[in-house]
């Protein structure tokens, strides 16, 4: 790996998030404020969201915030799963739900992400709190691109002015990655999967964001000299190991700075969750 890169280390970032969070959270609660709940879903047995459930639990503890856990068979109904969220929605104790996804196949995301309180929406998935930011007027925000933007921040990189490139327009990352950059005043080029000349575009990045899931989707070759890179990306290899979208070796060479895949993003997401479980609580936290 060329010395030029540096890395954007989300896990230290995040620790200092978490932190920070937690400090808003004592100071409130000593002063006899009410302690932030987070209410988690999971239904059905899947391995992965099983760990991201335990990270998630375990991130709470850590920021001091009273997490509420829900696990349900694979075979719960539309109705059973929509007359918890109700029941959670109307519980004064829980400021935020998540409901992890994906879902077992006989579940609608949309209409159960849409039965969510915006104002408990933590992930920031509803329609409601997508349209706030792109009204530029933002809400609880979804939490990979939130957490994209402070990493960045906490590096002292300011996309204001900066070519930015997405390469993925999910409704999870994508799409709301592009509008928390326009926010920071960058002008925003989004690539997916009708985007005819993918190399064009990444070769002009300033800052490359890529958030596919596929490995390989963009050649280390395409990445221009001294771009900042953040490879949101992860897929599990044949031999286990977790991956990015991108060849991080070969990336790194040519970046100034580049997310490590694992520990860029992905703690960043978590601890953003936790800020954002802090806000629907009525704090206001911000890594300075």
């Amino acid at each position: 790996m060329s010395e030029q890169a540096r890395i954007l280390d989300g896990r230290k970032v995040a620790d200092r998030l978490i932190d920070t969070v937690s400090q808003a959270i004592e100071s409130h609660t000593s002063g006899g404020g009410h302690r932030p709940g987070l209410a988690v879903v999971l239904v059905g047995t899947d391995a992965a969201s099983e760990v991201y459930v335990s990270n998630k639990i375990r991130a709470c503890e850590r920021a001091g915030i009273a997490s509420r856990s829900h696990r349900l068979p694979p075979e719960t109904t539309q109705e059973e799963l929509l007359a918890l969220i109700d029941h959670l929605n109307e519980s004064e104790d829980i400021n935020g739900i998540l409901v992890q996804l994906p879902l077992p196949g006989h579940l609608d995301e949309t209409e159960v992400t849409h039965r969510i309180r915006p104002d408990k929406d933590v992930d920031g998935f509803h329609a409601t709190n997508v349209g706030l930011l792109a009204l530029r007027e933002p809400g609880l925000r979804p939490c990979t691109p939130r957490g994209v933007l402070t990493l960045l921040k906490a590096h002292g990189i300011d996309p204001k002015g900066m070519h930015a490139v997405v390469v993925g327009a999910s409704n999870i990352v994508g799409r709301p990655l592009s509008l928390e950059l326009l926010l920071a005043g960058a002008t925003t080029t989004v690539c997916h999967r009708f985007t005819r000349d993918l190399e064009l575009h990444t070769s002009r990045a300033e800052l490359l964001c890529v958030a596919v899931g596929k490995p390989g989707i963009v050649n280390a070759d395409w990445i221009s000299r001294g771009c900042v890179v953040v490879d949101i990306g992860i897929s599990r290899s044949s031999d286990g190991r977790l991956r990015g979208d991108l060849e991080f070796e070969q990336a790194a060479r040519r970046a100034a700075w580049i997310t490590p895949v694992p520990g860029g993003v992905g703690p960043m997401t978590v601890a953003t969750l936790m800020q954002n479980t802090a806000q629907a609580s009525g704090l206001t936290v911000e890594l300075e």
